[in-house]
C-alpha cells in the first residue's frame, strides 16, 4: 500500500475515534514531522480524506473535520430517539406547536378519516448534540388522546403514548424523498436553501392491528443523517 494511503487510513481512524465535527487536523508541517514524510505525501493523504468526506480544506485555516452523518435504520420498529442514543448521541425534542386542525384531503386519506374532520397536529424540532437536526410534523386521528397529549413537552412522542396511554405504534409504510427547504425550515434547522432535506413520511398503526393511528413527515438535514435499509 502506498505510504500516503497508510497515512490516510491512520488519520481516518483517528478522526472517527478522537475528533468531533468542527475540529481541525494538525498542520501539514506537524503531520509531515510526525509521519516522517514530505508535505506532498501528507497533502495526498489529506486529499483522500477529502474525497471520502471526512475533512474539508479551508484556505488559511487548515483541514476541518466534517460532522459525520448518523445512521437511521428503516424498519417497522425504528425509533428516532432510542436509535440516536444507541449511537452515543444526545437527542433533544422541542415542541413547537400542538393543536387541533381540520384534515385536508391528503391527511384525511392518510389517516382514514373524513375530509375536514378534526385531528391532532404536533410539530417538533429535534436536536442532536445541540445541533438542529430535523423538523417533524405528526398527525394523529384519535381525538380521545388530545387531553393527554397536551402534556407532551419533550422526548419521544411514541414513548409518551406508551407510557401515558398504553398505546404502541408500529410503522406500516415509509416513503422517502429529497426536497429543497422552505424559508421556515432553513431558519429552524440553521441551513442554507442549497442544502437538500431528507424527507421521510411514515404511516403508523396500533401494534397488532391495522388501525391507522399516526401519519408523520420528518424533514432532516441531509448532511447529518443517512438512511439504512437492511435486506
Amino acid at each position: 500500500m502506498p505510504v500516503y494511503l497508510e497515512i490516510a487510513h491512520t488519520l481516518e481512524q483517528e478522526i472517527t475515534n478522537q475528533y468531533s465535527g468542527g475540529d481541525y487536523l494538525p498542520s501539514e508541517k506537524m503531520l509531515a514531522e510526525r509521519f516522517e514524510v514530505n508535505r506532498h505525501t501528507i497533502r495526498r493523504a489529506v486529499d483522500e480524506l477529502i474525497t471520502v468526506g471526512k475533512v474539508h480544506r479551508q484556505q488559511g485555516k487548515g483541514c476541518m473535520v466534517l460532522a459525520q452523518p448518523l445512521s437511521y435504520p428503516l424498519h417497522a420498529k425504528a425509533a428516532f430517539t432510542s436509535n440516536l442514543l444507541e449511537q452515543g448521541s444526545h437527542p433533544r425534542c422541542e415542541v413547537l406547536k400542538a393543536h387541533l386542525i381540520h384534515a385536508n384531503s391528503d391527511l384525511a386519506q392518510q389517516l382514514n378519516v373524513e375530509l375536514d374532520s378534526r385531528i391532532i397536529h404536533i410539530r417538533t424540532l429535534r436536536k442532536v448534540d445541540g445541533r438542529p437536526f430535523a423538523v417533524i410534523e405528526q398527525y394523529l386521528a384519535n381525538l380521545n388522546w388530545w387531553p393527554v397529549l397536551q402534556n407532551f413537552k419533550s422526548g419521544s412522542l411514541h414513548q409518551f403514548l406508551r407510557d401515558n396511554l398504553g398505546v404502541t405504534l408500529t410503522r406500516s409504510k415509509t416513503r422517502i424523498g429529497a426536497y429543497p427547504p422552505n424559508h421556515q425550515t432553513c431558519r429552524l434547522l440553521q441551513i442554507t436553501p442549497s442544502l437538500p432535506l431528507l424527507t421521510v413520511k411514515t404511516l403508523n398503526v396500533i401494534s397488532g392491528t391495522e388501525m391507522v393511528a399516526e401519519y408523520s413527515s420528518s424533514s432532516t438535514r441531509s448532511d447529518l443523517m443517512e438512511l439504512v435499509v437492511d435486506h
